[in-house]
């Protein structure tokens, strides 16, 4: 797979220089990193700006690009004795997945599972996560209401947010936790929701449309890690 960008180019290098095969650079770069590059041992390949632009289906790759191995997804069963768990219903934007994941990690979440959806591609979601996603088990578990039971067999207390419910703030979360976040245009369905432990939602002073899933999302993990 392909990323791209120089932000995240250089986090790999420096943090998971072992998946990266090959290094494609569109332009002159500074010595002491292009030796960096080199040290590696990889096929480094200069790329006209036209390729560039192709290879990063026209993206800002800022004259760095990297082929990287595939990323496995983990399985529920590597994530099940963790304490914090983040549900994604029906999140397809792949900004807002990135978005989301680079909040969970930093607020403490120990796995991230995507339901809904059988397939994902990570390319994007690496970058818009600043490669937090490199740092997060990443489950695929389409059918929800199944995840609620098998959460609920590794004895994980399940909360929704749902507008309008109870508020956060006077909410005290168990240890072995597992919360649901869905879609900006539908919120989770309700018969996910009838399924939940706890519903829960973010108070807001003024009226307004409701906030980005991935605003949202680190709220409320900062909200659960912080009090």
């Amino acid at each position: 797979m392909i990323v791209y960008g120089k932000q995240i180019c250089l986090y790999i290098l420096k943090n998971y220089a072992e998946i990266i095969e090959e290094i494609y650079l569109q332009k002159e770069i500074d010595k002491k990193l292009f030796y960096t590059f080199s040290a590696l041992k990889k096929k480094i390949v200069r790329v006209d700006p036209k390729k560039a632009q192709a290879m990063a289906k026209g993206g800002n790759h800022q004259g760095f690009l990297l082929g990287i191995k595939d990323l496995p997804f983990s399985s529920f069963k590597d994530i099940k004795n963790e304490d914090f768990l983040l549900v994604l219903h029906n999140i397809t934007d792949v900004g807002n997945i990135g978005a989301i994941i680079r909040s969970a990690y930093i607020f403490g979440v120990n796995g991230v599972i995507i339901t809904s959806q059988k397939h994902l591609n990570l390319e994007p979601v690496i970058r818009s996560s600043s490669g937090a996603l490199l740092e997060m088990p990443i489950v695929l578990y389409p059918n929800c209401l199944d995840l609620i039971n098998e959460l609920k067999m590794s004895k994980f207390i399940t909360y929704g947010a749902d507008f309008g419910a109870e508020n956060i703030a006077n909410v005290k979360f168990d240890q072995k936790k597992a919360l649901f976040l869905g879609s900006e245009g539908e919120g989770i369905p309700n018969k996910i929701l009838s399924r939940l432990d706890k519903k829960i939602s973010i108070n807001m002073i003024r009226e307004f449309d409701s906030l980005n899933v991935s605003a949202a999302a680190a709220i409320i993990c900062d909200r659960i890690a912080n009090g």
